[in-house]
């Protein structure tokens, strides 16, 4: 197996234990045109790149749940932003992903067609009678069967779930829309001022001198 090959890999195990942990629930308009075995349904392209970004992107994600602390005032904000910037995960789970005019965006359709070959995740546009309005993913019981079986298989996969999760509850807060998204992501200064087609540069170091001063403070808050 080539380099490419085996980046492509990686990148359908890290897309179906994202989509496994945040698809939703099909409506009942779905239900009638779904694939027939689908279980849950992620919808809109854009949507999924913006939250593989907060996966792929440990330190944005630690700098948005510190940005919760700040504005609500929950301990539990700072003790997940803690989890992540006291560790190495910034380093060594990073995956960079370019700015494009939109936002972070990476081309997945080779890493999609390795799920779509065996049916795990199915890909269905909604559209129109000229155009495409948005790729629906479709995650379907064989798929979410394969998801559970290989975190408990390979328990360091497990942290894709875990963190999958902790970007689904920042998403819902933020509103879920694409729009509300990239609004978020691009209120981070590094983020919006990358130039287009360049790689997004890492925060770690501003996100860690941020929680060292956010816990000064909360100390100086008890004492």
């Amino acid at each position: 197996m080539d380099d490419d090959d085996g980046d492509r890999f990686s990148d359908a195990i890290r897309l179906l234990l994202l989509i496994a942990a945040v698809s939703g629930p099909l409506n009942e308009p779905e239900k009638l045109n779904a694939p027939r075995d689908a279980v849950a349904v992620l919808r809109a392209e854009g949507r999924l790149q913006k939250l593989d970004f907060w996966l792929r992107n440990p330190d944005y994600l630690a700098h948005e749940l510190l940005n919760d602390y700040e504005r609500e005032e929950e301990p539990i904000n700072l003790e997940l932003a803690s989890s992540i910037l006291d560790s190495d995960e910034p380093e060594i789970c990073s995956i960079p992903m370019l700015r494009y005019l939109f936002g972070a965006f990476e081309y997945i359709d080779q890493a999609m067609s390795i799920l779509a070959a065996p049916r795990l995740v199915l890909v269905v546009p909604r559209r129109t009678a000229n155009r495409v309005l948005q790729d629906n993913y479709y995650l379907t019981a064989k798929g979410r069967a394969v998801a559970d079986q290989a975190t408990k298989q390979f328990p360091v996969l497990a942290w894709y779930t875990e963190r999958a999760h902790l970007v689904q509850a920042l998403a819902e807060a933020t509103g879920h829309t694409v729009l509300a998204l990239r609004k978020r992501q691009y209120l981070q200064r590094d983020y919006a001022q990358t130039p287009l087609n360049e790689p997004i540069p890492s925060i770690a170091n501003h996100a860690r001198a941020r929680l060292a001063r956010l816990r000064a403070e909360a100390e100086e808050d008890v004492a």
